[in-house]
Order: structure tokens, then sequence, then C-alpha cells
């Protein structure tokens, strides 16, 4: 029997001490205005959807649309800027305008460069699409800031995104999106889902147990999408054709205490709810500062204030965020099914479908399988999976730089920077208490906000609630409305010598944040109770990354690479999203395709993963060889667990390059093989048939990784899974004293 909600532990961010739910943010305490919510209709795509595509003529959309067309999706056209004429026989107007007053569509797909793609967003809004869909990853976060602040002024437009896979409806045949057809069949399953490649797992496992899916709102793992898990079930749970649901959620915000809050009052207010079955991933979360060298006081004394982002631009935590395993609690305590692995959803789900709902059709997973063999599904380079986009400098042209999303600059430079502007700063020696003041991004509102806590390592929810404000607002004003909640959060007085330290602090750190794009500003402030007085202590700041080329190289030149392990600076080079995690007993090397999928994978490791590898939606023969390369580089490594879902990447393919690269790279330590998806059984053929020692074919995960664990060694002792227990903090050490 399930625990009601009132009984969990978790209480709301934004409620009293001592409140026992969630705050009901969705239906009854939004910040959005009204109008925005009111385009969740939008959602309701299907065969009657008229889908235009803006960058209609480039590559990726070509691609995508000639697919979708044979699929049966009613694509009228696009947009060029500069083009009137046709492509794929349909017409191409210079302008969102243009099109919209000729083909009248229901939806676009923005099919435009990241840093554009903010632009094209507000053009389809000014226009008033219904739906909007980006797909892209790494639009710069305060481009998106600002498109959420006009997306609330209107109740017109609905955005879906950015880095989402998109919508797909597979009852009526509407794909606004990349995601991989062979596997989708129609059916009953409706899926809200984060992860792309987590969501094409759970599609694959449904069509297999022969339910096949209804609607599928890819939500994406971006900080601010445009529309939220708790949305998604929301049409899920009014959709007819929607029997059961699955929720694809990870670490990263608050979107699924939320819904878990949602699925409270749905069984409550409906006579017979739609059951749902969840999986969160993202328990191994790792700190922001993994490596930073024991001498780095500054950065051990704000490392457990952020986490790394977990390939995801959205996937990571920040002080007083819920973790993986929270979210799991509050969501099974609802009476969601909660799983270990996306390949568990179809059985899942069949076990909960009444039998009025069960579907008779006993012919939707054979023709799905035989769809996979249609050469119009043969591998397609796909816009969303270019590997973390190389963007080019435009004070170094020729020199490509890859994205990393979270730009830190050096603890020092922090405190120089505040102190160039007239702060009071002294680094922080380790005695007296410190406070802590930071500016981020509130996820629920969609807004810039501050976090403020008189106790920096005290990460309760309750105990670091945001304070959001509005975008934009005038300076000086905006200082005076916060600065008294401030002086409250952080347990001082608003007198004037507090005030004298903290308004230039704050006007400073919200002025940084907004001219150099900001995600994560973060201070501690030692308070001298005797003499009265306040200086910073400690400072790190992280900027994004993806919106650099409009920075220039200042802030580049003061990235701390030292906090970084050789081997994750290497990868990024070749365009992989490499973590190395701490510990004698990490044995098992991970090379996956995809954020949510490797963060799933290391989850069902036992905390015996040596790494998180993503090498993108797309894994080719040359990626699997860097990835392989790199991982062995770690001596600890006693086994790799090569896990891959083709959606995009024949399976045959994929084996090629894993034997190739076993092979060139010599390897003497066993690797695990899992590839799944579009001909897995011809993948697992040529690892099979290759002859090589030591390289194994595993389809089914479970059996997979229980090979994995009996090559990885004993299991690691007094960890406890997901915690931040590497580091000591000076509070600790001052205790222990």
């Amino acid at each position: 029997m399930h625990r009601a909600l009132g009984t969990t532990r978790y209480a709301s961010r934004r409620s009293l001490p001592g409140a026992r739910v969630i705050h009901q943010r969705f239906l009854s305490g939004t910040s959005e205005l009204r109008g925005y919510k009111d385009t969740l209709q939008n959602l309701r795509i299907g065969s009657h959807t008229r889908v235009i595509f803006q960058g209609f003529t480039g590559k990726q959309a070509t691609v995508d649309a000639t697919d979708s067309i044979a699929w049966g999706t009613k694509i009228v056209g696009g947009v060029t800027p500069g083009r009137s004429d046709t492509h794929l026989g349909l017409p191409v107007f210079p302008t969102v305008r243009s099109a919209v007053e000729e083909l009248n569509p229901d939806a676009t797909a923005i099919y435009v460069a990241a840093h554009q793609a903010a632009a094209a967003i507000q053009e389809a809004i000014e226009a008033e699409i219904p739906l909007i869909v980006a797909v892209a990853e790494h639009i710069p976060l305060h481009d998106m800031l600002k498109i959420h602040s006009i997306l609330k002024t209107q109740s017109r437009s609905r955005l879906v995104g950015p880095n989402s896979p998109g919508i797909i409806s597979a009852v009526g045949k509407c794909r606004i999106g990349f995601q991989p057809l062979p596997f989708f069949s129609p059916g009953s399953v409706g899926i809200a889902a984060k992860s792309g490649t987590l969501s094409y797992e759970a599609v694959a496992s449904t069509t297999k147990a022969g339910l096949g899916q209804s609607l599928c709102i890819g939500v994406g793992g971006d900080i601010v999408p445009g529309t939220r898990l708790t949305e998604a079930l929301s049409v899920l749970a009014e959709d007819n054709d929607t029997k059961v649901i699955a929720l694809i959620g990870e670490i990263g915000g608050e979107d699924e205490m939320n819904a878990a809050n949602w699925i409270q009052e749905y069984h409550a207010r409906s006579n017979s709810p739609k059951p749902i079955v969840a999986l969160i991933a993202g328990r191994t979360e790792q700190p922001a500062y993994t490596y930073a060298p024991a001498s780095h006081l500054q950065h051990r004394l704000v490392s457990e204030f952020s986490g790394r982002a977990m390939g995801h631009a959205g996937a990571f935590r920040v002080s007083g965020q819920p973790k993986a395993k929270e979210k799991m609690t509050v969501l099974e305590d609802v009476g969601v099914t909660l799983i270990d692995h996306p390949g568990q959803f179809g059985e899942a789900l069949k076990s909960r479908l009444r039998p009025e709902d069960r579907i008779s059709s006993p012919g939707i997973a054979t023709a799905t399988l035989a769809d996979m063999k249609n050469p119009m599904f043969e591998q397609r380079r796909d816009f969303h999976t270019l590997r973390r986009p190389f963007i080019r400098d435009a004070y170094h042209p020729s020199a490509a730089k890859q994205q990393t999303r979270h730009l830190t600059i050096r603890a020092q430079q922090s405190l120089d920077i505040l102190g160039s502007k007239g702060i009071p700063c002294e680094p922080y020696k380790g005695k007296g208490p410190l406070r802590y003041l930071a500016i981020s991004i509130d996820r629920d509102t969609r807004t810039p906000c501050i976090l403020a806590s008189p106790d920096p390592y005290n990460h309760s929810p309750l105990h670091n609630i945001p304070l959001p404000y509005p975008l934009p607002e005038k300076l000086e004003p905006l200082i005076r409305r916060l600065l008294p909640e401030i002086c409250k959060r952080i347990a001082l007085p608003h007198s004037g010598p507090i005030k004298k330290v903290l308004y230039p602090l704050v006007a400073n750190l919200i002025q940084m944040f907004n001219d150099s794009e900001g995600v994560l500003l973060v201070t501690l402030l030692h308070y001298n109770n005797t003499q009265r007085g306040m200086k910073v202590g400690s400072a790190h700041f992280h900027f994004d990354d993806a919106a650099s080329f409009r920075r220039g190289p200042e802030l580049q030149s003061l990235r701390d690479t030292s906090l970084y392990s050789p081997e994750e600076l290497e990868a990024e080079k070749s365009g992989l999203v490499y973590i190395k995690f701490p510990g004698p007993r990490k044995t098992i090397g991970t090379l996956v395709n995809g954020a949510g999928l490797a963060m799933n994978t290391v989850d069902n490791l036992q905390n015996k993963a040596a790494n998180f590898l993503d090498t993108g939606g797309k894994a080719t023969s040359e990626t699997v060889k860097e990835a392989l390369r790199i991982i062995l580089r770690d001596e600890r490594v006693k086994v790799i667990f090569v896990n891959i879902f083709g959606g995009l990447t024949k399976g045959d393919m994929i084996a090629e390059g894993v034997c190739s690269a076993f092979k060139e790279l010599d390897i003497k330590i066993p690797v695990v093989a899992r590839i799944r998806g579009t001909r897995e059984e011809e993948g697992r053929k040529v690892i099979e048939q290759s002859g090589l020692e030591g390289l194994y074919a595993i389809g089914d995960f479970d059996q997979a990784v229980s090979k994995v664990m009996d090559f990885g060694g004993p299991e690691e002792m007094a960890t406890v899974e997901g915690e931040w227990d590497w580091i000591k903090s000076p509070k600790h050490e001052a205790e222990e004293e």
C-alpha cells in the first residue's frame, strides 16, 4: 500500500515550515499568467495537424521532413529566409508571417542553429503559430529566459523544447521532431519524458509488449523548457487514446516533485485515474568540483552547492533541490510504479492496464519490427544528435570550440572580480560561520532568482527557497525590494553596515548574471559579529558556455581547467561528455549514447561505475573508438560496458565500430556490448562472429549488467548512493577539531 503524500519527508520549498505536501504550482499556485496555460490544448497533435519547418531547406530539416512525410505527417511547407520557391515539392517562404498567411499551419519545427533559435521561436510566437517545437541543444540560457518572458504575455503559442526530440502522435502519424520512427506503433501508452534516448527505449519496450503508443511528448533536458512534465501529464490524462502513462524524469529542478503533487490531485478528483509508471535517472550525481585539488580551499568551500551537468544542460542539482532518490520516493508515495530501466516499461505498463483497455491487435509489434528493415529508415544524420555542436569563435574563426555549457572560472578570480568592484573580499581561512548568497535560475517561474541561507551546509529544500525576480526589471528598485528579504534569509539585520556590503554585492551579482549570461553565481559571506562587518569569503561563478560566442575570449581565458581530470579535458576536444568518478573501487567503464541513458546506466551499476560518458544521440565508429581510448586511460577500469540504443544509428554499424576499436586499441579487458534498436540482431551477430576474445554481445539489460558486475570485482563498501561524501567541508573539519 502506498503512503499518502502528506506523510513523506519532502515538503515544498515554497511552503511554510512544517508544511506536509508539495506546493501545488500547476493547478493553483503557478506564477505564470493564465494565458500560457490555455495553450496546453495545442499539444494535442494528430492527423489533422498542419506542420511547417523553419530552416526547411537545411540538411537535417530535409532528412526529417522526408521521413515524416513518408510516415504520414501533414507537412505543408516551410521557411528559409530569402527564398520563395519549392522544396520536397512543397512551398518555401522567406518569412514565417508569409508562410502562416498562405499555409495556416498548426505547428512549426525549428531547425536552425542554436544561437539563432531564439529569434526563430520569437518569430513563430509573433505569427501566433499554435505549437512551436525547438529541437536544438545549447540555445543560450538567457535567450530562453527572454522567450519565456514573451510566452507569459500571450495565449496563442505553446513551446516544446529546446533540447528535445520533439512531440509525436503514433495514432495520428504526426511527427514533429526526429524520433526514430521504426519503433513507434499506434497504441495506448502516453509518454512524457525529459530524455530522448530513454524515451526511445520506452517506445521500443512498449511496442515489443504489444501496447503501442498514443502521444509522446519530449519536454527535453533544458534548464527552462517550454513545456514541463506536469503540463505534459495533464494533456495525457485527458487524451482519449492514452490508457497508461510512462513518466521519464531525471536529476535537476523540481519538475518531478510538482508532478507528484499533480498526480496526487489527479487521483483525488478522478474516479478511474490512468496508471503511471516512472523512471528517474541521475541517482549517481557528481559534485561540481570532483577533481579540485585539496589545496583549493576556495573550491572546496563551494563545491557542495552545485552538481556537474550530466550531459543535459538541465541535469544538475543546486543547493536545496531534491535528489533523484527523493523524487522517486515522492512519486512512489502517490501511487506511481517505479522501474529501474526503460526496457521494463512495456511489461510494467501492461500489468497495470485494466482488462477493458488492453489492445486486441496482435500485429502492432510485428508490423513495427518489419518497418525497421525498411530502407527508408536506414541511418540518417540527425540535427539534435550532432555532437554538442562546435561553434566558430568570432575572435578565432579557424578554431572550433567545444561547448561545456557550464563555464567555471577560477575561484580566486571570482573574488578578484568582486574586489575590483569595491566589494570587501578576504579569502576565508576556515574560522567562523558562513552565509550563502547566490544568483541562479528558478526553474518553476523560469526567471532568475536569489538563493540565500544562514547555513551554507544545510541543503534542506525548506532552507534555501528561491526568491525569483522577473525580467526585465530596473536594478535600483529591484535591489531595494529584495534586500530586506535577503537579510531575513541570511539571518542578519537590515542595518546600515550590512546594507553597505549587501547592496553593491547583490547589484553587481545581478548585473554580472545578466551581462555575462550566468548560470549560477555563488558567494559565501563571512560576518564578524564583534566588528559588525561582513566580507565575501569565497565565490565561484558559472556562466553559460553556449553564449560565449557573444562575449569573446575574456571569460574563456579564466576557465579553471585544474578542476577536471585530464581525460575530461581530452574528451571535450572530441565532443564527448565524460565525467570521471572518484574512488578506488570504481572498476566499470561506461560508454553510452544519450545523456538520459548514460545516467540510467551508471545508476544501475551499484556505485561501481568509473565514469559517465555520453557520446550524444549518435554513436559512430569514430566516437566509439575515441571513447574507448579515453576510458582505457583510467587504470581502475576492469571491464567496459557499451550500452547503445541504435535509434538513428544501425546496430550492425555500431558493432563493427566496437570490433574495429577493440582490435585497433588492443583491448585486454572484457567489453560487454549491449546494442538495441535498429538492426540489433545483426549487430549482435557481428560481435558474436568476430572471434574476438573478451568481447561479449548481450541484448538484455539486466543480463548485461550482471555480466559486467561479475567482471567488475567486489561491490564497493561504505558508500551511499548519490551522496557527495568525497568532500569534507570546512564546517565539518571545525566540528572534528
